[in-house]
């Protein structure tokens, strides 16, 4: 009577399944690559009809890869592979451990002319050459047999090559775990840090809210670099990280050289500026200049012999394409004036000749007897930061590591084995080779061929 197979276990040892599931981690990655994820996604939402969108959204495709889909994706392909390992365990156990010198009446049989010698010399002294000829390519030789005169030795390698396809399964099972955790259980978000500030909370991806810091992040400066054309050559910020008070890492975060700590990875992922920079200012009086004063908005200072007090309204990168400028309301016993004060107002003057009088407000002379001059806006930059926990990022590594031993055990090892039989005929002494491989015998023949050309030339020297 046939035994009758489990259902489930047929069901999980097809190879149909693997390429289904394999299929739909491939549709699904197309998916997720044409349709907008997460916070990417709001704008696409209210481009399409409200009822593809209603219906994407139940179908959580919007956020793929936290989806029950993607989990039901990666649990059966981690079913399919366990289970698939647990099939063919008992057969490569038995390969592994079988007696290398079993079944020796059928590898002997039908061997080709070139695998066969016949000599004087008698067994013993045949056995010891040709322990040592098969000792300089194996490094594992089994133990020899006696039967009728007969000798076999037996020489092996590649064996644990076996256990090759069993480290890439575990590798993709730490695979899909990692992938797992970190969808399940890391978090990403973004902050931005004036000079000088601090942070200990981030905003999380997707509008999932905000997250609370295990410690608190301090930008004490940033710098950038430019090219000649404007665009940022280069750009770092020097961070101190705070954790009950007391410094726990101080140094610089640069583009591509995260920092990580307590398992949190931070990242320089952008920068601005503040519209609260600082104004370099100076006024003179009858050709005296006075001292230079640097004020952000707001902020404010006294003439000499109380003539007035000069506030800072705003400051402008470039205004109106005439470069950097400063508004600033000054008080006085004669009441309240505007007016704007532009850096370069000598250049603005010479490409518009006059343009002062007919635009009052650009007149940096306009509170007599005083004349005010911008020296320059020093910019105050923000860094943007990138700030994320994956807890399945070791486990990724690792998978990533055994995949590539597993795969180089795969298709560049294999489990050779070579016997050389030693029997007594008559007068003479029988010298035979027989040799097997679960794969690449191409390498196997080779190997064969160099050995019976050793064993060759020995007899021939042996016999001159």
């Amino acid at each position: 009577m046939t035994k009758q197979k489990n259902p489930f276990w047929s069901f999980f040892t097809s190879v149909y399944l693997t390429i289904t599931l394999l299929v739909f981690t491939v549709v699904m990655s197309v998916v997720g690559t044409f349709i907008p994820q997460q916070d990417a996604a709001r704008e696409f939402v209210q481009a399409i009809p409200p009822g593809l969108a209603s219906f994407l959204q139940t179908m959580q495709a919007f956020d793929l890869f936290h989806s029950v889909w993607f989990f039901l994706i990666m649990l059966f392909l981690s079913l399919n592979l366990i289970v698939c390992s647990l099939n063919r365990w008992p057969l490569t156990w038995k390969q592994f451990r079988g007696a290398p010198l079993s079944g020796e009446d059928d590898l002997f049989r039908g061997l080709s002319p070139e695998r066969v010698f016949l000599c004087d010399e008698d067994v013993g002294t045949m056995t010891g050459r040709m322990e040592g000829f098969l000792g300089r390519k194996y490094r594992k030789i089994g133990k020899t047999q006696e039967k009728e005169d007969a000798v076999i030795i037996c020489g092996e390698k590649g064996r644990y090559s076996r256990f090759a396809v069993y480290v890439v399964h575990l590798s993709v099972q730490l695979l899909i775990l990692g992938a797992l955790m970190g969808a399940y259980w890391g978090w990403e978000g973004y902050v931005n840090i004036g000079e000088g500030e601090t942070a200990d909370a981030i905003d999380l991806k997707g509008g999932k809210g905000s997250k609370a810091l295990p410690f608190t992040i301090r930008c004490d400066k940033f710098m950038v670099a430019f090219y000649e054309n404007g665009a940022p050559k280069t750009y770092r910020s020097d961070l101190t990280f705070l954790k009950d008070g007391k410094t726990i890492y101080q140094g610089p975060l640069l583009v591509n050289h995260p920092v990580s700590l307590e398992g949190i990875r931070v990242y320089q992922a952008s920068y601005g500026s503040s519209p609260d920079g600082r104004a370099s200012l100076a006024f003179s009086r009858g050709g005296k200049e006075g001292k230079l004063i640097k004020l952000g908005p707001g902020e404010s200072f006294s003439l000499p012999e109380k003539a007035g007090t000069v506030q800072i309204v705003r400051l402008e990168e470039n205004l109106m394409q005439m470069g950097p400028a400063v508004k600033i309301m000054v008080r006085s016993g004669q009441g309240e004036v505007s007016f704007w004060i532009f850096q370069h107002i000598d250049k603005i003057r010479e490409m518009n000749p006059g343009v002062t009088e007919q635009v009052p407000m650009f007149n940096p002379a306009t509170f007599k007897p005083y004349l005010f001059v911008l020296k320059g806006i020093e910019e105050r930059y923000y860094t943007g930061l990138q700030v994320s926990r994956d807890p399945g990022a070791p486990l990724v590594a690792a998978a990533a590591v055994l995949m590539m031993v597993g795969l180089i055990g795969t298709f560049f090892s294999s489990h050779r084995r070579i016997w050389i039989k030693i029997q007594r005929l008559e007068e003479k002494t029988k010298i035979s080779v027989a040799a097997r491989t679960n794969k690449h015998p191409v390498v196997l023949d080779r190997e064969v061929r160099q050995l019976t050309e050793q064993i060759k030339v020995s007899l021939e020297k042996g016999s001159t």
